[in-house]
């Protein structure tokens, strides 16, 4: 091999070594440990959130040191690769921005806006030849969607949970009563009310619904259980908002 052969080699696998695998697995590390602390406290951006945020920005800061070797001349800058590369970490974020919405004050589509980012990352160290730091990333992400929800439900929890229940029953006098005293027996306040009935549906089976915004300690998924022993109640559906997971 000629010598400007083994200098595209060297500069094909330059920060790509144990180094940098290093520096992406302290970022992974202390990415998750925060995110890990929002998590308890069940902050919309939690811990996979985090995780893929610090992860990615440690990648992206990896391909502007290492990603355009090949292409520039010791000691001058021919030209400057890394100005494109700084246009899709400013453009990515509009993309992600787009991905993300409030319902009833409750963030989604956080997770999946910061996987649109680390994407981009991965994208680029591809295209900048540091193949070992994409794929090393990219089973990060796998971790990440997969592992750790598991992660989450095991996590402690502080005593704080939203929650939304959509409950249909009978027009009969008494029974929003006995499901407004059966959320609060369960350790739920009542923050918001709507209730719907003119609507054919519901006026077919004689039936009401309404939307009770709830605030307790416990998950909703005992709730709806007694709700459904309620007579005269037909369709109960739940739903935590406290589970960020999108």
């Amino acid at each position: 091999m000629n010598a400007a052969g083994q200098g595209q080699l060297l500069a094909l696998i330059a920060g790509q070594g144990w180094r940098q695998v290093g520096e992406l697995a302290l970022a992974f590390s202390l990415s998750s440990l925060i995110g890990l602390e929002r998590e308890i406290r069940q902050k919309a951006a939690g811990l996979r959130t985090h995780t893929l945020v610090g992860t990615g920005a440690a990648l992206f800061l990896l391909v502007s040191k290492y990603g355009f070797s090949d292409v520039l001349s010791s000691g001058r800058v021919v030209l400057d690769p890394s100005r494109v590369a700084a246009q899709i970490v400013t453009g990515i974020g509009f993309i992600g921005g787009g991905l993300i919405f409030v319902r009833r004050d409750t963030v989604r589509g956080l997770t999946t806006a910061a996987i649109v980012w680390v994407t981009a990352a991965i994208g680029m160290a591809c295209g900048a030849g540091l193949f070992l730091l994409a794929l090393v990333v990219t089973a990060g992400h796998f971790v990440v969607v997969l592992v750790y929800p598991a992660v989450a439900r095991r996590l402690p929890r502080t005593a704080h949970t939203e929650a939304i229940a959509h409950i249909v029953y009978r027009q009969r006098q008494g029974i929003l009563r006995t499901i407004l005293a059966s959320c609060t027996s369960h350790g739920f306040v009542v923050t918001g009310i709507h209730t719907r009935e003119d609507e054919p549906d519901l006026n077919a089976r004689n039936a009401v619904e309404v939307t009770l915004e709830l605030e307790g300690a416990k998950t909703p998924i005992e709730l709806a259980t007694s709700l459904h022993e309620i007579g005269g109640v037909l369709e109960v559906r739940t739903t935590d908002n406290s589970d960020t997971g999108d």
